[in-house]
C-alpha cells in the first residue's frame, strides 16, 4: 500500500507553494497592478458629454436606454438632426444600439479620424518611447484603415488595446444575419492581418461571407466581425477563467437584442469566443438559431442542453488542434468544462477536415467552412457531419425557435 506523509509541515510547505504559484499567475496576467487614478476614456467622456446635451432645449435620451427607446428617438430626427448628433457625440452615437445602423458607421468613421489624428500627435511625443512613438504609429495606420471609404464600423473604442466591430454585407436587408466571436489575442491591432490573413476576425468574416454567398448566392446575408470585447492577452490566467467572456457577454448581448428587423442570427465562437458564447447563451434573443463553436477549450456548461437556449449548437474541431490538449474540465473557477465536440456534451458534431491547426477554421475550401457556410445560409442539409450519427442530422429539416418567432 502506498503511503502518504500528512505531516502539519508538509502540508503548510505544499500550500505555501500553491499561493506562490497562484501569485506569480495573478502578477504574470496583471491582477496585482496597482491601479492609478486615470482620465476618463474618451468613449466614457462622449458619454457624458450626450448626458448633459439637449436638443430643442430638451434632454437626450439615456444613452443605457433600451435599444427600442432609442431607435424611436432616432426615428423621430430629421436627418440633419441625427447628422448632427453623430458629430458632436461621435463615439457615444457610433457604440450606441439602438441608434440606426448607417448612422452608427457615420459616427464611427468621423471618431476614427479623431483617433487617428491623436496617434499621429502621439508619434512625435519626446515623452514616449521609441517603442511607445511606433505603436502610435502603427494605432494610427490601423485606424486610417478603419475609416477607409465603404467599411461599415458598428462599433469602435479606442481605449486601451480597443475594440471593434465591423459589418459585411447589408445588415438593414439581410435575411441571414451572421456574427463571428474570436478568441485570445483580439485587439485593434489584430483585428486584420495580412498574413495567416483568416485567423484574424476581419479575414474571417470575410471568408465566411464569400462562401455564403456561394453556398446561396440570391441569400441575403450579413456578417458581423465582433470583437467588441477585452479578450484574454495570450494563453494566460484570463484565457483560464471566465471573467473576461462574462464581461463581453454582457456587450455581445446587448448588441444581439439591437440588431435591426428579424432575421435569424447564427453565432460563430472561435477558441476563448466559444466560452463568451457559451456564458451568453442563456441571455441570447430567440432569434438566434444556432450556436456554433470551433476550438472550444469548453463552453463553461456540462452539456449542450445546459447551455439554456433552444439554438442548435454545433462544435467541430480539427484532428491538429492543439486545443484538443488542453484538459477540459472547471475547478475552483479555472478551466471551461466539457469538450464541446465529447458525446457527453451532446452537440451536433461538423467535420473541419483540412482545417490545419487551431486558426485554420475560416480558411478557403475547407469543410470547416463551408459547413460555417451552410449554417449561416439554413442550408442545413448540406452540412458534413465528422461521425455518421442520428444526433448530428436530428430535426435539421424543422425549424428552431428563432425561426418559428
Amino acid at each position: 500500500m502506498t503511503s502518504f506523509d500528512t505531516s502539519p509541515q508538509l502540508g503548510v510547505g505544499r500550500a505555501l507553494l500553491a499561493l506562490a504559484v497562484v501569485f506569480v499567475m495573478l502578477a504574470t496576467s496583471g491582477w496585482t497592478a496597482v491601479r492609478h487614478h486615470r482620465e476618463p476614456s474618451a468613449l466614457k467622456a462622449s458619454l457624458t458629454a450626450w448626458q448633459h446635451g439637449s436638443m430643442h432645449g430638451r434632454p437626450l435620451p439615456d444613452p443605457h436606454s433600451g435599444p427600442s427607446r432609442l431607435a424611436r428617438f432616432f426615428a423621430s430626427l430629421t436627418t440633419e438632426e441625427r447628422s448632427g448628433l453623430a458629430r458632436h457625440y461621435p463615439l457615444a452615437v457610433g457604440n450606441m444600439n439602438g441608434a440606426p445602423v448607417e448612422l452608427r458607421y457615420r459616427a464611427n468613421r468621423i471618431a476614427l479620424g479623431r483617433a487617428r489624428d491623436a496617434e499621429r500627435v502621439r508619434t512625435h511625443d519626446s515623452r514616449l518611447t521609441p517603442t511607445g512613438q511606433r505603436e502610435a504609429g502603427r494605432r494610427m495606420h490601423r485606424f486610417e484603415s478603419l475609416r477607409d471609404s465603404g467599411r461599415q464600423i458598428l462599433a469602435f473604442d479606442p481605449e486601451g488595446s480597443g475594440r471593434v466591430a465591423e459589418v459585411f454585407g447589408d445588415l438593414d436587408a439581410a435575411e441571414r444575419i451572421s456574427v463571428i466571436v474570436p478568441g485570445v489575442d483580439t485587439d485593434l491591432l489584430t483585428f486584420q492581418r495580412t498574413n495567416r490573413r483568416y485567423s484574424a476576425p476581419v479575414g474571417m468574416a470575410e471568408s465566411l461571407y464569400a462562401a455564403e454567398h456561394a453556398a446561396n448566392p440570391v441569400a441575403r446575408t450579413a456578417v458581423i466581425a465582433w470583437a467588441d470585447y477585452t479578450a484574454p492577452a495570450g494563453l494566460g490566467i484570463d484565457s483560464a477563467t471566465a471573467k473576461r467572456a462574462e464581461d463581453g457577454a454582457v456587450r455581445l448581448n446587448a448588441l444581439l437584442r439591437a440588431l435591426p428587423g428579424s432575421a435569424p442570427l447564427s453565432m460563430f465562437c472561435h477558441s476563448y469566443g466559444s466560452v463568451l458564447c457559451g456564458v451568453a447563451a442563456r441571455g441570447m434573443p430567440a432569434r438566434v438559431a444556432d450556436i456554433a463553436v470551433a476550438a472550444s477549450p469548453g463552453m463553461r456548461a456540462a452539456t449542450a442542453a445546459h447551455l439554456g437556449t433552444d439554438a442548435r449548437v454545433w462544435a467541430m474541431r480539427d484532428a491538429t488542434d492543439w486545443v484538443q490538449d488542453v484538459p477540459h474540465l472547471e475547478f475552483g473557477g479555472l478551466g471551461h468544462g466539457e469538450d464541446p465536440v465529447s458525446a457527453a456534451f451532446g452537440a451536433r458534431v461538423l467535420s473541419a477536415r483540412d482545417a490545419e491547426g487551431h486558426s485554420g477554421y475560416f480558411e478557403p475550401g475547407t469543410d470547416s467552412l463551408r459547413n460555417l457556410a451552410d449554417i449561416g445560409v439554413g442550408a442545413y442539409d448540406a452540412v458534413r457531419c465528422a461521425h455518421d450519427d442520428d444526433r448530428c442530422r436530428a430535426d435539421l429539416t424543422g425549424t428552431s425557435t428563432a425561426e418559428r418567432a
